[in-house]
């Protein structure tokens, strides 16, 4: 254990704690406990805006998964990983104004409180609260799992103990402060974000001897690797263009996504926060997955992908500025965790709960049980990390696909087509759900259906879904 690396995560530890302490005190509550502690009052500035979205979705998929893959397969995996770019402008530019608007007119705190006001439907809620915690716990674990390894590999201790330890530094400051500690945490997270992936970019291309000392020797290795087709060539131009689909517009349907288009205090801050997240997701995913691949000719041999990040840092970095740097996928995975976390947390309290079991239950009640779900999440998700898969970049991918096939069309043509019922919503929700379980063990067996990513087909399926419903049991049109 090298104390000079441990020091520095120590200390950007205990400043999150701060933070969401700080983020406790200064909890409002004009506008109630659920307001504030899953939506922090709708009170985000552009810049904290920008940082929150960027952090939620630069997971342990971005700072250790991607890169790991991006060590295997190559700079195929960097083509893909660049569609990740319009990520925040889609989910702006899409749901933006018109989503915080009609947000504000139903009182909406979550997603599902949206969905439920827009069909007026009590079944559209309960079917998007199993849709949200069923794949969000897919998607904590990748996370956990990506906290414990990190800590792992710069620690030295075992598995379990570092799962431990990422789980309760997550959830003392998620329990304490809620939505806006995690939207004050995030925009510290991703400005070491920013930092880390520049520091850590230099130090793997001078340690390799410069980018064209490098490129040669990935060609010498295996020419296949600075092709967009990927080392073994199994990463087909139709298989690229659809992956789009996946981290590009689909995030429109993630629901972690679209609560942050449900937070912003004016149009000036979204307009800010669509230029800045931008920008900053671009920087990052490209700096990222640049050093994976750089990183092979460094250390060849690295057996398990998902420690190439901690592994390359420790190797090319002075001990101090490795800790440093390594605050990064720290900060990511804990950004992540923390939107998770709090989005299913509200799912049970407030859209499961509160609409169906007691509704009329007293606030205090009501922050108690808050406080205790998002704690018990945390301790189930802890037990399902306890066993990890080797890449949780594909854990994390699936659980990402299967909220886009779920919520994509009922959140965008809730939005812009007044034909839009609670029937159609219905369909293309179990439709999505469905197909998509369906072609992704079909996938698993039998290679990728038409060569194509496994959201695409649910995706159109699930629109056809949601139009064939709608239009088939007519009702007047909805009045925006």
């Amino acid at each position: 254990m090298n104390s000079q690396v441990i020091i520095p995560l120590i200390i950007f530890l205990i400043a999150i704690f701060a933070i969401g302490f700080i983020a406790s005190k200064q909890m409002s509550t004009n506008g109630g406990f659920l307001q504030e502690y899953f939506l922090g009052g709708r009170e985000l500035g552009g810049f904290v805006l920008a940082m929150t979205m960027v952090a939620t979705y630069g997971s342990a998929s971005s700072f250790l998964g991607g890169p790991g893959t991006a060590y295997t397969v190559g700079f195929g995996w960097i083509l893909l990983a660049m569609s990740q770019v319009v990520t925040g402008y889609f989910v702006l530019l899409i749901l933006g104004k018109k989503f915080a608007i009609l947000a504000r007119k139903y009182n909406a705190v979550t997603m599902i409180d949206f969905l439920k006001a827009r069909y007026n439907s009590s079944a559209v809620a309960i079917l998007s609260a199993l849709a949200i915690i069923i794949f969000l716990f897919s998607a904590m674990t990748a996370q956990w799992v990506g906290g414990a390894r990190l800590i792992e590999s710069l620690t030295g201790l075992q598995y379990t103990s570092a799962l431990f330890i990422f789980a309760i530094s997550v959830l003392v400051y998620v329990t304490i402060g809620g939505f806006r500690a995690v939207a004050l945490t995030d925009a510290v997270q991703g400005a070491i974000m920013v930092v880390g992936t520049l520091i850590l970019l230099i130090g793997v291309i001078i340690a390799g001897g410069g980018i064209p000392a490098i490129m040669q020797d990935l060609l010498n290795e295996n020419p296949r690797l600075v092709t967009p087709y990927g080392a073994e060539g199994t990463l087909t131009p139709a298989y690229i263009s659809s992956f789009w689909i996946l981290v590009g517009v689909g995030v429109v349907g993630l629901p972690q996504m679209a609560i942050r288009a449900m937070s912003y205090k004016s149009s000036r801050a979204m307009h800010r926060a669509l230029v800045i997240g931008t920008i900053v997701t671009g920087f990052i995913m490209l700096n990222m997955h640049l050093i994976g691949v750089f990183a092979r000719p460094v250390m060849p041999g690295i057996e398990v992908g998902d420690k190439v990040i901690p592994l390359i840092a420790l190797e090319v970095l002075p001990p101090w500025l490795a800790g440093i740097v390594l605050a990064a996928p720290m900060a990511a995975i804990m950004s992540t965790v923390d939107s998770l976390l709090l989005l299913v947390s509200s799912a049970i309290v407030k859209d499961v709960y509160l609409n169906f079991i007691k509704p009329e239950a007293p606030e205090k009640q009501v922050k108690q049980l808050s406080i205790g779900i998002t704690g018990l999440l945390g301790i189930i998700v802890f037990l399902l990390a306890l066993q990890p898969p080797d890449l949780l970049i594909f854990l994390n991918l699936f659980a990402f696909g299967g909220l886009e096939a779920a919520f994509i069309w009922p959140i965008v043509l809730g939005l812009y087509w007044k034909y839009g019922n609670k029937y159609g919503a219905i369909l293309s929700m179990l439709t999505g759900i469905a197909s998509y379980i369906a072609i992704h063990f079909y996938n698993t067996t039998n290679g990728n259906l038409l060569g194509v990513h496994t959201v695409t087909v649910p995706i159109v399926l699930s629109l056809i879904a949601y139009i064939i419903g709608s239009l088939a049991i007519q009702r007047k049109a909805f009045k925006f």
